[in-house]
């Protein structure tokens, strides 16, 4: 089967301002800083190299040496800790949601598009070191989004109640679970990997951070991968500075707002609060309201004074969590980093916040996308070139996909463009009578033209519908294929868990994936399997 080059502007799937961020279009630049290209990685560097905080790497390291204490790592996951505390090292960074069993396939392209990059920049520069970061969004509280993952077409959901950061939520009731899933899977060589997996990051951890962290670490720390935990005091205290900015005087908010008018031809991705803080503590996270000269903790009786909130920060940084607005800032004051690669929403919401940057003297870093894949085994190619489609006619939205084939496969014409095209030229000879009689004339012309075009504009529709019944068990299997590589009509990377694949591939897969992805690309990866 052809290998089309399907660019993300041309796939259908990405939003307009994605589609302009990739094209560079001018009117957005002044929304980021360099574009993700490996000459302009340089510029990146020297200008973190001045402005980032070197005191802010002992916490760093001493804090990831804390969060790794129980696990057995690998050499090179050890070695990139160890090089973060010098001043040459730099980060490249992901972040993700703690979805259960990582949730969908873009878990692995989010870290593995990280982790080849760090390769790339490393022959690109090699007097520098880069280490890729797994940012676990541990203080997140939306647990409905994160509770299930999809197999095989069916949704395997954690049925539990949970309030406050999903980090600290404890992973026990999850055995019956466990079981419930291990009958799906079968009994393969694979599938006795997947149990193991699962039953070592869920069953013998206590929360869902060190469960997620344990997951991740398993499937890629021989690439180096370091996981990060940011919902740390010891991280938090370089950030003081900036929660204290945020609680006086409301600044991401008003940066954020100019820069929402400048989008204002776009689908903004968040809109920012006027204080873009929460509370947090055990099971509570709730957002930080400023009324009446005092600050409140929404939906409780948790209230504080100026002072009373300013001596809490300087005692206890760890009650304060960024929201999403807050967080990318937080990410860059802790950590080295020179590129932030996320999906197109991610980097939708990042592009939102550079003044914001700038008004608080932070290097802003550089936006990547991250890559994209199809994953297709030979059978479903097969399929394809029996039916003679190419990649490019499977990435069609689906009804329009089955009017294209509708059209190609009939053995005549199915429109009515001539018949069109005559019956204008009999209007033409009307209208000119039109001209040479009463005024009346040329409405009665003018309604039955609209009537008559309607008429063949209807026949067509009629006869387009006609060639799909006759076409039915064709257009069937190009339909069932597309279903089948276009889960729910949506990207099967979205979609998917990564353990259905693994069942075919195993150990292979992740490797197969980092020899054929290339981050700096933009194009859409269709892999055999």
């Amino acid at each position: 089967m052809p290998t089309d080059c399907i660019s993300y502007q041309n796939s259908g799937y990405f939003s307009k301002l994605i589609q302009d961020y990739l094209d560079q279009k001018p009117e957005l630049q002044s929304l980021y800083n360099h574009f993700p290209t490996l000459e302009n990685f340089e510029k990146q560097i020297v200008e973190k190299q001045s402005n980032f905080n070197n005191n802010n790497r002992i916490p760093l390291v001493a804090t990831l040496k804390k969060q790794y204490q129980n696990i057995e790592i690998s050499d090179s996951t050890k070695q990139n800790i160890e090089l973060l505390s010098l001043e040459n090292t730099f980060t490249i960074t992901t972040g993700h949601q703690l979805n259960l069993f990582s949730g969908p396939l873009y878990f692995l392209y989010k870290i593995i598009s990280t982790i080849n990059l760090t390769k790339e920049l490393k022959s690109k520069y090699p007097t520098y070191n880069f280490v890729p970061i797994y940012w676990m969004a541990t203080e997140d509280h939306d647990f409905e989004e994160i509770n299930y993952f999809n197999f095989k077409g069916k949704k395997f959901r954690w049925n539990k109640e949970s309030t406050g950061p999903v980090g600290r939520l404890s992973t026990e009731g999850l055995a019956e679970f466990f079981e419930i899933y291990s009958l799906e899977l079968g009994s393969s060589t694979n599938a006795g990997v997947l149990k193991k997996l699962f039953e070592e990051a869920y069953l013998k951890h206590h929360n869902l951070a060190d469960a997620t962290r344990f997951l991740a670490d398993k499937l890629f720390s021989n690439y180096g991968l370091v996981i990060l935990d940011a919902d740390d005091a010891d991280l938090k205290r370089a950030f003081i500075p900036f929660v204290k900015e945020e609680l006086e005087n409301q600044t991401s908010f008003k940066a954020v707002q100019q820069t929402i008018e400048q989008l204002k031809d776009y689908t903004v991705q968040v809109n920012p609060r006027e204080i873009n803080l929460f509370y947090i503590e055990d099971t509570l996270r709730e957002r930080i309201i400023f009324e009446n000269d005092k600050y409140f903790v929404n939906n409780t009786k948790i209230s504080f004074s100026k002072e009373e909130i300013l001596k809490l920060l300087e005692s206890n940084p760890e009650k304060f969590s960024p929201n999403v607005i807050m967080r990318p800032l937080y990410q860059e004051i802790i950590l080295p980093n020179l590129c932030y690669i996320g999906g197109g929403g991610e980097i939708a919401y990042w592009l939102e916040l550079k003044s914001f940057f700038n008004a608080v003297n932070i290097t802003f870093p550089m936006l990547l996308v991250r890559n994209s894949v199809l994953l297709s085994t030979e059978k479903q190619a097969k399929k394809a070139d029996n039916l003679n489609l190419s990649w490019k006619d499977l990435f069609t939205k689906p009804a329009d996909l089955v009017n294209a084939i509708t059209h190609k496969l009939s053995a005549f014409p199915i429109d009515l463009t001539s018949q069109k095209e005559t019956l204008e030229k009999q209007f033409e000879y009307l209208y000119e009578l039109a001209q040479q009689t009463d005024k009346s004339f040329t409405g009665a012309v003018k309604a039955q033209e609209v009537k008559q075009k309607k008429g063949l504009e209807n026949l067509e529709k009629r006869l387009l519908k006609a060639q799909k019944r006759k076409l039915d068990s064709e257009l069937q299997r190009v339909t069932d294929l597309q279903c089948e590589l276009f889960p729910n009509q949506s990207l099967q990377e979205r979609q998917s868990n990564f353990s259905e694949f693994y069942l075919e591939k195993g150990e292979q897969l992740i490797p197969l994936l980092i020899q054929k992805l290339k981050p700096l690309e933009t194009n859409f990866n269709i892999i055999m399997i």
